[in-house]
C-alpha cells in the first residue's frame, strides 16, 4: 500500500512538473507563432493581428506598433522578424540584438485592409496601457474602427478609467459599437450615448444608421431626436466659431487701424506708408529674434516682449522723422500728401528688400503663444489669436489713457480742435503734429509684432492692411479711437460670416459697398468728432 501511495506521490508531483513547465513555453510559442504570420501574405498578417489581440500579451504591442510604422523587417533566407531601431535589426520575439537592418531583410507590407485591422488591435491593447497618452488614442482608434467583438473590451476599460477626457471618448466610443448589435436595446443604448455629442464624426455615423432600409422605428426616433440635437450644439458651436473668427480678425485691423486713427483721423494726413510702419514693426521683431538667438539664446522666449517696445521706438522715432522733414511741407494739400507717402511706401519696401531680400521670414512664436484649445468637439481656439485680442484691447487702452490723462493728450486734443487758440495759449502745435505723427506710427510698429505671429513678414505685409484699415477708420468715425473699436470688430465678424456664402473676396467687396452706402448717409462714421484740417 505505502509503494502505491509513494508511486501516486511520484506521478502526481511529475505531472505537476510537466504541466507547470511548458506552460510559460507554451505562452512564448503561442505568441511567437501567431507573430510568425506577419512575415506571410496580407490575410496571414490579418489572422496574425487577431492572434495577438486575443492574446493580450505587452510584447504585441510594439510589435504591431512597428508593423504600423513600417519599422517590421522580414528576413530573405528564413523570414524571421526583427525590428529596426536605429539602423539596427532586433529580433521580435526575444529583443535581441541581431545586426544592421540592411542585411538582407525586407520592410513587412500593408495594405488598407491590414491597417484597419491594425489599428482596432493596437487600440484595444492599449486600452490598458499606463501611459494616458496611449490610452487616448486607443479609445480614438477603437471609434474610427468599429468591432462589435470591442465591445467588453471598452467596457471594462470604461469601468477602470479615471480620466474625464478618456472617458468621454469611451463612452463614444462604446456608443458606436453598440450601434452595431443586433439588439434593438444595444441599438437605443448606442443612441442615447452619442446624442450628447458634438462630432461631426458621430452626426454622420448617425445619419448612416437612420438610412439603414431595416432601422427599428423606436431606434429610428431616437436617431432623429439625437441628429436634432446635435444639429443644435453644432449650429451654437459653429456661430461661437465664427464670432471668434471675426473677434480674431477684427483685432488684427484694430491693431492695423489704430495708428492711422490718429495720424489719418486727428491730423488730416493721408498717410499711404502706414502699411510699411506695419511691415518694420515685424522686421524688428525679427532682428530682435536673431539677436537673442545668437546672444541670449536662453532668454530667447522673451524675445517677442522685448520687441513690443522696440517696434514702436523705431518706427515712431521714423514716423518724427518723416514727420519733420516731409509731411510737415504739405499740410493741407491731401492730393500731395497721399501721393509722397505713396512713393515713401515704395522706397521703404524696396529698402527692406535689399536688407534682408524678397522672401518670406520667419518669427518663431513662444511657447505660450503655441497650441490651441478645444471647446467641445467642434470649436478650436487658437492660443495666438486669443493673445493678439488681449494685447489688441491692451494697446488701445493704453492710448486712451495716454490720450485722455497726460499733458500730451491734453495738447494733442487741443490743437484737434482749434489749432490757432492752442498756439495762443503756449502749446507749441509743431512739436505736437510731430508727436502725434510718432505716436501713430509707433502703434503701426506694435501691430506689425502681432502681426508677425500669424503672417508672413515680407516686404508687402502692410499692403494687406492698409486698405482695411482706411475702411475701418472711415466707417468708426475719423479720429475716433471707440469708433475704430467698434469698426475694427464689426467688420471682422461680418467678414467671417459672409466667407461661407460668398468667398473672401465677394465677402470683402460687400463689406466695401455696403460702407460706401453707409458714409453716403452718415458721412462723418458711427461716431463723429469734431476735426481739423491742418493749415500750412
Amino acid at each position: 500500500m505505502m509503494a502505491f501511495v509513494s508511486r501516486a506521490c511520484v506521478l502526481l508531483v511529475a505531472c505537476l512538473v510537466l504541466l507547470a513547465a511548458p506552460r510559460g513555453a507554451w505562452a512564448q510559442d503561442a505568441f511567437a507563432e501567431a507573430a510568425a504570420g506577419l512575415a506571410g501574405s496580407f490575410d496571414d498578417k490579418i489572422a496574425a493581428i487577431d492572434k495577438l489581440a486575443a492574446l493580450g500579451d505587452p510584447r504585441a504591442v510594439p510589435l504591431l506598433q512597428a508593423l504600423s510604422d513600417g519599422n517590421l523587417l522580414v528576413h530573405e533566407g528564413d523570414n524571421k522578424l526583427a525590428i529596426e531601431r536605429d539602423k539596427t535589426a532586433y529580433d521580435a520575439v526575444t529583443n535581441q540584438k541581431l545586426g544592421p537592418s540592411d542585411a538582407g531583410y525586407d520592410t513587412a507590407r500593408v495594405n488598407n485592409r491590414v491597417r484597419g485591422v491594425l489599428r482596432g488591435a493596437l487600440g484595444r491593447l492599449q486600452l490598458a496601457s499606463p501611459d494616458r497618452a496611449q490610452r487616448l488614442a486607443a479609445a480614438i482608434d477603437v471609434f474610427k474602427t468599429r468591432s462589435i467583438d470591442n465591445l467588453p473590451i471598452i467596457q471594462g476599460a470604461l469601468a477602470r478609467e479615471s480620466d474625464p477626457e478618456i472617458r468621454a471618448q469611451l463612452q463614444v466610443s462604446l456608443g458606436a459599437t453598440q450601434l452595431l448589435s443586433d439588439k434593438p436595446e444595444d441599438r437605443l443604448a448606442g443612441v442615447k450615448a452619442l446624442a450628447g455629442s458634438s462630432d461631426p464624426d458621430v452626426r454622420a455615423m448617425l445619419v448612416q444608421e437612420r438610412q439603414s432600409p431595416n432601422v427599428d422605428p423606436k431606434v429610428a426616433a431616437a436617431l432623429d431626436a439625437a441628429m436634432g440635437a446635435m444639429d443644435s450644439r453644432l449650429a451654437m458651436l459653429n456661430l461661437v466659431q465664427t464670432v471668434f473668427q471675426g473677434l480674431s480678425l477684427g483685432s488684427v485691423l484694430l491693431l492695423a487701424a489704430m495708428g492711422l486713427a490718429i495720424t489719418f483721423g486727428v491730423m488730416g494726413v493721408i498717410n499711404m506708408a502706414h502699411g510699411e510702419m506695419v511691415m518694420l514693426g515685424a522686421y524688428t521683431t525679427f532682428v530682435t529674434q536673431q539677436v537673442f538667438r545668437a546672444w541670449l539664446p536662453a532668454a530667447s522666449e522673451y524675445s517677442l516682449l522685448v520687441s513690443i517696445p522696440a517696434a514702436f521706438v523705431v518706427t515712431g522715432f521714423l514716423g518724427i522723422l518723416l514727420e519733420r522733414c516731409l509731411i510737415r511741407f504739405l499740410y493741407g494739400r491731401p492730393l500731395e500728401t497721399l501721393l509722397m507717402t505713396w512713393g515713401l511706401s515704395m522706397i521703404l519696401q524696396q529698402v527692406v528688400r535689399s536688407l534682408f531680400g524678397p522672401t518670406n521670414r520667419e518669427v518663431a512664436s513662444p511657447s505660450w503663444m503655441t497650441g490651441a484649445v478645444p471647446l467641445g468637439d467642434a470649436v478650436t481656439i487658437t492660443l495666438n489669436r486669443v493673445w493678439i485680442i488681449v494685447f489688441g484691447l491692451l494697446v488701445l487702452a493704453i492710448i486712451v489713457l495716454v490720450t485722455r490723462a497726460t499733458t500730451f493728450g491734453l495738447h494733442m486734443r487741443a490743437v484737434t480742435q482749434n489749432r490757432k487758440i492752442a498756439s495762443t495759449m503756449g502749446i507749441r502745435t509743431a512739436m505736437v503734429d510731430a508727436f502725434t505723427f510718432g505716436l501713430g506710427s509707433g502703434i503701426a510698429g506694435m501691430a506689425g509684432v502681432a502681426l508677425s505671429q500669424i503672417d508672413n513678414v515680407s516686404p508687402n505685409l502692410g499692403q494687406s492692411y492698409i486698405i482695411d484699415s482706411f475702411m475701418v477708420v472711415v466707417f468708426g468715425g475719423v479720429g475716433n479711437l471707440w469708433g475704430t473699436l467698434v469698426g475694427a470688430f464689426l467688420l471682422g465678424i461680418v467678414n467671417k460670416f459672409l466667407e461661407p456664402y460668398s468667398g473672401a473676396v465677394l465677402g470683402k467687396i460687400f463689406v466695401l459697398v455696403a460702407i460706401i452706402i453707409f458714409i453716403q448717409r452718415r458721412p462723418r462714421g458711427l461716431f463723429a468728432l469734431r476735426g481739423r484740417a491742418v493749415e500750412t
